[in-house]
């Protein structure tokens, strides 16, 4: 066959620092490093891996760029691991935000698709324990919106309220892409709701919201629940998303009957 037709390209040979970073990503994923525990000390691992200081060091670069461990200069111990969180997930949420590949109304949609969802199946497998977080949580939210109008501080005690609904779902995988697409979405637009609307009248609506959402979950409404999660965010954040992607919000309101 022709270099014209070929249907592969030549490969690159695969460096060693990426051998090690596959390996002890593995490791961490698999639960074998849980986040908190310690990698060996940087001698330990060239010896294990029999690679020279420099290969290893370069692994740990790029396993902490993806947020997996943390790793501090003169620090006598190894890297600390961090393992998956939220925030691994919602700042590749945010970058594809900022990028071509996404746009920030289908990440908005997203939400709206999650958080629904998340209402629906809360309403139904909440526990006791689970309202009272929630209680707590928008008492907190309902202090900061009387006192300085922090948004930020704001937005933070919100995605605490997101996260309690998610987990009273049952369902950790709501839990854990809840709290990175919220931060995703925060992060991207926070400013511009800032500039655009008064902080404060903001965060009094967001309150009064939020209320309507925990009685819908404690009276175990799950359509009425998901359907006030779509139509708050759609409410909230239409207007800020780019206008050729503002009918993938309003399809994602879905019907009267909160499907």
């Amino acid at each position: 066959m022709s270099a014209e037709g070929a249907v592969f390209r030549p490969v690159q040979p695969v460096r060693a620092y990426q051998r090690v970073a596959e390996q002890i990503e593995e490791r961490i994923l698999s639960g074998d490093l849980p986040p908190g525990s310690r990698l060996p000390g940087e001698r330990d691992l060239v010896s294990q891996f029999a690679v020279g200081r420099s290969t290893v060091r370069e692994a740990l670069r790029v396993l902490q760029s993806a947020g997996l461990v943390r790793s501090r200069p003169g620090d006598p111990l190894g890297a600390e691991v961090l393992g998956v969180t939220p925030d691994n997930l919602s700042r590749a949420l945010g970058r594809l935000a900022r990028s071509h590949i996404s746009s920030l109304g289908e990440l908005v949609q997203f939400r709206m698709v999650l958080d629904s969802e998340s209402n629906r199946l809360a309403a139904r497998l909440h526990d006791e324990e689970d309202l009272r977080r929630m209680t707590e949580i928008i008492e907190r939210m309902e202090a900061l919106s009387a006192g300085t109008a922090d948004l930020h501080a704001f937005s933070e005690t919100d995605a605490l309220f997101h996260r309690a609904v998610a987990e009273a779902s049952g369902n950790s995988l709501l839990g854990l892409c809840a709290r990175a697409v919220h931060d995703a979405v925060v992060d991207v637009i926070e400013e511009k709701i800032a500039v655009a609307a008064d902080a404060t009248v903001w965060m009094e609506r967001s309150v009064a919201h939020h209320r309507q959402v925990l009685a819908a979950i404690r009276a175990g409404d799950g359509a009425l629940a998901a359907r006030l999660g779509r139509q708050a965010l759609y409410d909230y954040y239409a207007e800020h998303v780019e206008e050729d992607t503002r009918r993938l919000l309003t399809a994602a309101l879905g019907d009267d009957d909160g499907r």
